[in-house]
């Protein structure tokens, strides 16, 4: 087992001691061999602010790439000074064996983003209209915006997950795109397998579905199906993965889609021209190569998972079930301020959603993180303000 993997006991410990001691009192229900978090002191104004105790803001791994991944981005520094077309080529050949389909059916990215934004540039001509769920991840509807093409959100479910009927029933002749977020951020929330191919079923061929799996590496549910099975039986799927989440390459910036290839060949006018770098490259083509570290990444998530849901069922406070490396726990107020008071600390977590107010976001980090957070959350929104 990784060496990032703890005990439930020490998981604990680390949890119940506090960000500053202010919780030290509950010590003995704990290890007590960890040494709690430093207080905060503020930064003196006009200088760069002290790196965050806790960084749960953005669904990134805080482990990295693998090992391998980082042996490739050493190895690729003699090919710095040259274009990556032929790492590309090689990288889209992997991709393309990694799915079992063909290298034209693959185009890369900037990260995920640029291939929804490659999406709304090919499939929202004027006139044409964008459905997703709300709330969901804005890259497509932002881009939509900027395109001046109309958007229709569709409500989630009293269970947080897509409502695939009413989504269905929001798509006309005049819906270019409809975009689903499988497992769903920010709720963590999935669409089942049973559910996906009916729905695309009932899509006109004029619309373009588009299933981003960026996520899809932490999902345990066995309800689940990646949409990758379905794209020979739909010429009108494109599913969407990055290396930005469980290959801890965020900052790196690869995405890829996977399409029929007229669907592809329309996406790809839109890419700009060397849209990766040659470190992401190297990274990438060991990551697919070792996948046995993704499965490795994937149970240390869940079992950091497990244990903060198991915190906040101890504080009796309401979360969402989630198959990603994110949970949304029930504030019972408005959680602007408590982003901002999380800040001070130097807690950064997940932003407002609108349709979710009083829901906050919070990303799984390392242990220790985990730590800071919960013991944070216990003293600025203490459980009777919860509930």
């Amino acid at each position: 087992m990784s060496q990032h993997v703890m005990s439930r006991r020490r998981f604990t410990g680390l949890v119940g001691l506090g960000v500053a001691g202010s919780l030290a009192g509950r010590a003995d229900a704990f290890t007590r061999d960890q040494t709690p978090a430093p207080a905060v002191a503020p930064h003196p104004p006009n200088q760069v602010p002290p790196a965050p105790l806790a960084r749960l803001d953005s669904n990134e791994n805080p482990y990295g790439p693998s090992p391998a991944a980082r042996e490739a981005i050493s190895r690729s520094l003699d090919t710095y000074g040259r274009y990556p077309d032929a790492a590309e080529d090689r990288m889209r050949e992997a991709i393309a064996l990694h799915h079992g389909v063909g290298v034209a059916q693959v185009v890369l990215g900037c990260g995920s983003g640029e291939i929804l934004r490659m999406a709304d540039l090919a499939f929202l001509p004027a006139g044409k209209g964008v459905v997703a769920a709300e709330p969901t991840f804005e890259a497509v509807l932002r881009y939509a915006k900027v395109m001046q093409a109309d958007a229709i959100t569709v409500p989630l479910t009293p269970d947080f997950r897509h409502d695939l009927a009413k989504m269905a029933g929001s798509c006309t002749e005049q819906t270019g795109l409809v975009y689903v977020c499988n497992p769903n951020n920010p709720t963590g929330t999935i669409v089942r397998g049973d559910e996906l191919e009916p729905f695309l079923r009932r899509l006109g061929p004029w619309t373009i579905s588009v299933v981003d799996e960026a996520y899809h590496h932490f999902v345990e549910d066995p309800r689940y199906r990646s949409a990758m099975d379905l794209v020979p039986r739909f010429a009108n799927l494109v599913v969407v993965r990055t290396f930005s989440k469980i290959y801890g390459m965020a900052g790196m910036r690869l995405g890829y889609a996977v399409a029929s290839e007229p669907v592809i060949a329309a996406m790809a006018r839109h890419a700009l021209p060397s849209n990766s770098n040659a470190a992401v490259l190297e990274a990438a083509l060991a990551s697919l190569a070792a996948p046995d570290h993704a499965t490795r990444q994937r149970a240390i998530f869940t079992d950091t998972r497990r244990r903060l849901c198991a915190e906040f069922e101890k504080d009796g406070r309401r979360y969402i079930p989630s198959e990603t490396n994110f949970v949304m726990v029930h504030i019972g107020a408005d959680v602007e301020p408590l982003i901002r008071r999380f800040g001070d600390r130097r807690i950064w977590v997940g932003r407002r959603f609108a349709s979710m107010p009083e829901w906050l976001r919070v990303s799984l980090g390392t242990p220790q993180e985990m730590q800071v957070f919960v013991a944070a959350l216990r003293e600025l929104a203490p459980v009777r303000a919860a509930a």
